[in-house]
């Protein structure tokens, strides 16, 4: 928390971080934890400070995760099985295709291209 600006006023995290001494510390700071609540115990989770920030938040990472990841596995054809075998290669594989994407994307941003069209040709290509 040392190193988060004056100026921060929620911090968005997952359903491990709230804890009493972070949302202490958070308060003392006059940040507001934006956290998803576990409901085992609590009859409404969602009245707590920030619900508003979180719900919104949620679903902007979500639909950010969803478009991403189906745009990925269209480019690797990631709805399959994968080319390789055992768990290491499968990694290895999982990693490269994710560094030659963000390699893709940045030289796709530089260059002025557009940033989800002809990714896959772009990539077969190369």
């Amino acid at each position: 928390m040392r190193e988060w600006p004056a100026e921060l006023r929620f911090s968005l995290g997952d359903q491990h971080y709230p804890d009493s001494e972070l949302e202490t510390r958070c308060g003392q700071r006059q940040y507001t934890l934006v956290a998803t609540r576990n409901t085992k115990g609590h009859p409404d989770p969602h009245t707590d400070a920030g619900v508003e920030v979180r719900r919104i938040l949620h679903k902007t990472r979500s639909l950010a995760i969803e478009h991403f990841n189906e745009q990925f596995k269209g480019i690797f054809d990631g709805h399959g099985q994968v080319p390789t075998k055992g768990l290491r290669a499968t990694r290895r594989f999982a990693l490269s295709a994710v560094s030659v994407y963000q390699l893709t994307l940045l030289y796709r941003y530089h260059s002025g291209a557009d940033l989800r069209v002809g990714l896959k040709a772009f990539l077969k290509a190369a």
